[in-house]
């Protein structure tokens, strides 16, 4: 790889994404920064494929071949939902897992991306059998558990209303 990618971001306007990259060519590494302006994107574009045709583009691939499909799909959403008029601070949060968010109230497109990091954040946190810390049949005991109040599903009931 003669260049290595260091920071990305977006600029707004006109919209590009930054890339500050180190130049492994001729061993000189200098840090270096690229705006890709991002052509053809509207606030009603579809982020991922708007990243893939940027990752795979012939000027850039060599540039964001470090970067991956992931962030610059992230990138693309921040800079969709400026164009839509929310602010920065409304994206990443929307970009966060919040486990008090209410899913069933999101659109299709918002949903399948928590869902992808939500899998994604199983799968780092997954334990195998062939993993060194691995343990069969581990109970764990938390702490601070709150005493239960007594519900009426608990209570001992004949079944003589059926």
């Amino acid at each position: 790889m003669p260049f290595v990618a260091k920071r990305c971001g977006v600029q707004f306007s006109p919209p590009s994404i930054v890339l500050i990259y180190e130049s492994n060519v001729k061993d000189t590494n200098k840090m270096r920064k690229r705006i890709i302006p991002v052509r053809n994107f509207s606030k009603c574009s579809d982020c991922c494929m708007a990243a893939e045709r940027m990752k795979h583009h012939i000027r850039h691939r060599a540039y964001l071949e470090s970067v991956s499909l992931g962030q610059l799909e992230r990138l693309h959403i921040v800079l969709r939902d400026h164009m839509q008029g929310h602010s920065l601070e409304h994206t990443l949060a929307s970009l966060r897992l919040d486990p008090e968010e209410d899913l069933n109230k999101l659109d299709d497109e918002e949903l399948a991306r928590k869902k992808a990091q939500m899998d994604k954040l199983f799968e780092r946190n997954r334990r195998r059998k062939d993993d060194p810390d691995f343990v069969y049949d581990l109970e764990v005991e938390f702490k601070g558990e709150v005493a239960r109040e007594p519900c009426s599903w608990d209570e001992e009931e004949s079944d003589d209303g059926f």
